[in-house]
């Protein structure tokens, strides 16, 4: 009682500021805005995000914010979701666009951020060689300006000859060539030494011998493989979905919805790369940095989480008994109202799966987790998959 004698009113006989912000919080809490109130608290001189992040402060993110090397069972060399693109309808309906983006594994994150444009991104991935892959992609989008190009350098299968695919070619065009021309020896030893050059002189990312030989070992396999390279199934059965089967997935209307299905979608990511504002961190979702290091950052940027990909990383946080952990580093991310999960759900009714398909594709407000979880209800990963999820379509 004492304090509150030094507040004085304001002048005119207006409503004390004290008051009005006690009745501001009181109204956000009956609102149910408290993920507002988490956004805005920012730093009061934040600095806005610059056009292009230099290069040396990108390989400082990096650094600074990876955690030591993790474990996953298996190489993740594309994504085996066939699924993730039946959402895309949805995240427009629910607008969302602009902000952060965060996700993790490889490339089904580049048709993410091409439609909902982003200002910033980072790929948090519990393995260094995710990081080094996603290191080699952005060279690759450094050094082509189109998507024949861009195939080309990743599959080291040269453009040459009538039946070459051109800048305006359609995807059809563009998996027939690649998938019936060879790989190239010498296109290979070219591009690689090309690429690992530009992440150390360009990106100023200083490569380990490790490092080199995962970038190697990932370059290589898309070059033995082209278009059907896969998540390895080895030994775990079954067919996952080929790099071709993923380019060609249509969206929830039915059209390619692929980053690599038209030319506007490819030149938006490869822009972010080449403003350095995809960043690829080594983190573990449940890690004691990464993600906190990602929210720190987007806070003193004045930015928020539009969309958080998890994959289906969830599930072996649950087995692992660390989803506790993973929930409270969600806490720490400057988020809105708005901010969505994007969450691959394997196998788990009563949710749809796509014909052939291994997984289904859900979102979630994220605020809504985070009040789920204060209340308990998530005890298994079943529960979390099957609670207040939002579905698209299926085309």
């Amino acid at each position: 009682m004492m304090a509150s004698q030094n507040l004085k009113p304001c002048s005119h006989g207006k409503i004390p500021v004290w008051r009005l912000l006690i009745l501001f919080l009181a109204l956000a809490q009956a609102l149910g805005l408290a993920a507002t109130w988490q956004a805005a608290q920012v730093i009061s001189d934040a600095k806005a995000l610059p056009e292009a992040i230099p290069a040396k402060e990108f390989s400082r993110i990096i650094q600074d914010s990876s955690e030591s090397d993790g474990f996953f069972r298996m190489d993740v060399f594309v994504s085996n979701e066939i699924s993730y693109l039946t959402v895309v309808d949805k995240l427009r309906e629910l607008g969302a666009s602009g902000g952060a983006y965060i996700g993790v594994g490889p490339e089904q994150n580049f048709s993410y951020i091409a439609k909902i444009r982003p200002q910033i991104a980072f790929i948090v991935d519990i393995r260094r060689q995710a990081m080094i892959q996603h290191l080699m992609y952005k060279a690759i989008f450094q050094i082509t300006d189109d998507r024949a190009r861009f195939l080309s350098c990743l599959l080291s299968k040269p453009l040459t000859g009538e039946k070459a695919p051109g800048r305006d070619a359609t995807l059809g065009q563009f998996m027939e060539y690649f998938s019936q021309t060879s790989a190239s020896a010498e296109a290979y030893a070219a591009n690689l030494a090309r690429i690992g050059k530009t992440i150390r002189e360009d990106f100023l990312f200083p490569m380990t011998e490790r490092d080199q030989s995962s970038l190697e070992y990932v370059f290589g396999t898309f070059r033995s493989q082209g278009l059907a390279v896969s998540s390895a199934s080895r030994p775990f059965g079954g067919r996952f979905p080929t790099l071709r089967d993923i380019i060609e997935q249509p969206d929830s209307s039915g059209k390619p919805g692929n980053f690599l299905a038209t030319e506007q979608d490819f030149a938006f990511v490869r822009d972010l790369q080449r403003k350095n504002r995809i960043v690829p961190v080594v983190g573990d979702f449940a890690g004691p940095k990464a993600l906190k290091a990602v929210g720190d950052y987007l806070r003193k940027n004045s930015l928020t989480v539009t969309a958080f990909y998890t994959s289906n990383v969830e599930q072996y946080l649950f087995q692992n008994s660390q989803f506790g952990a993973f929930a409270a580093n969600v806490k720490t991310l400057p988020i809105t109202p708005d901010s969505l999960f994007i969450r691959a759900v394997m196998r788990q009714p009563p949710v749809v799966q796509m014909p052939g398909g291994r997984s289904a594709t859900l979102l979630q407000k994220i605020s809504v987790f985070l009040k789920d979880y204060e209340d308990g209800i998530y005890t298994d990963y079943y529960q979390l998959a099957t609670t207040h999820y939002i579905i698209g379509k299926r085309p």
